[in-house]
């Protein structure tokens, strides 16, 4: 099955909507030939770790204007006939409750999607395997759910030995304790949500057995982050710095390729530091056979064959080293990460030279939240401010009052510039926003009335039922897809959701919306 024709339009439009510094097909015929190059080296079977995120790699489509955020899944679909797909979990991040950032799901609930959205792409995910498995109550709720719908589920537990003792490692204690994954196609990508999912372990683990069942299997890793033959200094591979803040990863100059081949090449820390043990590891699976003389040895990337405007992407990338620091400030504030994370992402920042008011939109949001202070167009004591900067440069700005939270006004704001409307008209007629309100706070009893992001889309939805005016905003809702906006207080759940749903690229100043501990609405 292929996706519809919706899924491939919302793409187009993401890659319409900004300057282009990269030739996605250019990149997928190199890097489905490099691939295809890497399986020819293994007559039996290659275990292929697919870092990075398989579907909707949203990073890499900002850092890279012009990179469709399903390159992936579009190559894989170009391998298919050779293809299987092992789906990795840790077992921790399902106790954790470990979120994805661009959707605001949960890992089994990522886990859970990323299978019908493969399914959805006609490819199939043949089985799941829950790493580091320990009876955590959640992840035996996650496999039940799993094997209620006929998925095939292995546990694999923590690895004894792991990560020095490689004698114990490559044994029947270590490897060979967990379950064989069995599979049927020359090529099995393994993929996970997130780092630390457990897919080179589980790849190595394969490899143990077949290798004990005489199937002489490979294995090797595409990442498209960092990209190894750009500088160790170019803005997209700070850009990944700046992406794993959490993680504390650094990019280094692998020496370990440099020594091998005289070639200077890109790579992180931890693939650098883990290499030697890993090198052991994979000498003793293979009886002495190595494979790869450096941690960029293992890798397939053709990343850098598809940039074609350096200054766009070096632009691109430099923008989003200023996103990931607003996000690290705000997830310290809401206390989801440490301050550690913080003071990594302030570091790159100076690194580069890069200061908050490089975003355009912040400094218009703040004088939007300014204006609302001194004209008392807040709600609680709060006075916010929003700002969008569309397509064409233009930046429209929102404030709070007591019927719409910042962003509603901006988006509204938005809407009657691109439809050509005065700034006067009125969207909603005032029965409908009284409508709304008599719901949330005679009925539902809500605290807050005024109107979030999902709460305005749906009236203006309604009333474009009778208002032409508003028929025309509506349609305009498309062109806010991909825009740059930022907020000057962290948005309510509702504003999150509709931001989600528009695809802007958000950020916000670490302050809360409200002063009550608990906002739901």
């Amino acid at each position: 099955m292929n996706p519809d024709n919706t899924l491939q339009n919302y793409i187009g439009k993401m890659i319409n909507y900004t300057q282009i510094g990269f030739d996605n097909e250019k990149y997928l015929h190199e890097q489905t030939e490099a691939i295809l190059e890497r399986v020819s080296r293994f007559n039996d079977k290659l275990y292929l770790e697919m870092g990075g995120k398989i579907l909707y790699d949203y990073h890499a489509s900002r850092v890279l204007p012009g990179f469709d955020p399903n390159s992936k899944i579009r190559l894989l679909q170009k391998l298919k006939e050779k293809i299987e797909v092992i789906l990795c979990v840790h077992a921790g991040d399902l106790e954790r409750n470990k979120v994805r950032a661009d959707f605001g799901i949960t890992y089994d609930m990522d886990a859970f999607k990323s299978i019908d959205d493969m399914k959805w792409f006609g490819i199939n995910v043949s089985s799941v395997v829950i790493t580091r498995f320990k009876a955590q109550p959640s992840a035996v709720i996650f496999k039940n759910k799993l094997e209620m719908k006929g998925i095939k589920v292995y546990l694999h537990y923590p690895t004894k030995g792991y990560p020095t003792d490689v004698d114990t490692i490559v044994s029947d204690e270590g490897y060979g304790k967990n379950e064989y994954i069995h599979t049927v196609k020359p090529l099995v990508v393994v993929t996970g949500p997130g780092p630390g999912s457990g897919k080179l372990a589980t790849c190595l683990n394969n490899l143990y057995h077949d290798y004990k069942k005489g199937i002489k299997a490979g294995y090797a890793k595409f990442e498209t982050f960092p990209i190894w033959d750009l500088p160790l200094d170019h803005m997209v591979n700070v850009a990944y710095e700046a992406a794993t803040a959490d993680l504390r990863d650094r990019n280094m100059i692998d020496s370990y390729h440099l020594e091998a081949y005289g070639v200077k090449a890109v790579n992180y820390n931890r693939d650098i530091e883990a290499f030697k043990v890993l090198q052991r590891i994979l000498e003793k699976i293979t009886g002495g056979e190595s494979m790869y003389q450096s941690p960029t040895d293992m890798s397939v990337n053709r990343a850098s064959s598809g940039i074609i405007d350096d200054k766009v992407v070096q632009e691109a990338a430099y923008q989003e080293v200023i996103r990931r620091y607003f996000r690290s400030a705000v997830e310290y504030a809401m206390g989801v990460t440490g301050k550690s994370t913080l003071e990594r992402s302030s570091e790159l920042m100076n690194r580069i030279g890069a200061k908050e008011s490089d975003r355009k939109v912040v400094a218009a949001a703040r004088q939007a939240a300014s204006d609302a202070e001194k004209k008392g167009k807040g709600y609680g004591g709060i006075y916010s401010g929003a700002a969008i900067q569309l397509h064409d440069g233009t930046i429209i700005t929102g404030k709070s009052s007591p019927l719409f939270h910042a962003p509603s006004s901006m988006i509204l704001n938005a809407t009657k510039y691109l439809a050509g409307l005065p700034d006067s008209m009125i969207l909603l007629p005032e029965s409908i926003i009284d409508s709304v309100t008599h719901l949330k706070k005679d009925i539902l009893n809500g605290k807050q009335v005024s109107l979030d992001v999902e709460e305005t889309l749906i009236a203006l939805a309604i009333s474009a039922t009778s208002n032409p005016a508003a028929k025309m905003a509506l349609e305009k809702l498309t062109e806010l897809y991909w825009c740059e906006m930022h907020s000057t207080h962290i948005p309510t759940p509702g504003d999150e959701a509709g931001c989600r749903k528009l695809r802007v690229n958000l950020t916000c100043d670490p302050e809360f919306s409200s002063n009550r501990l608990f906002v739901s609405e």
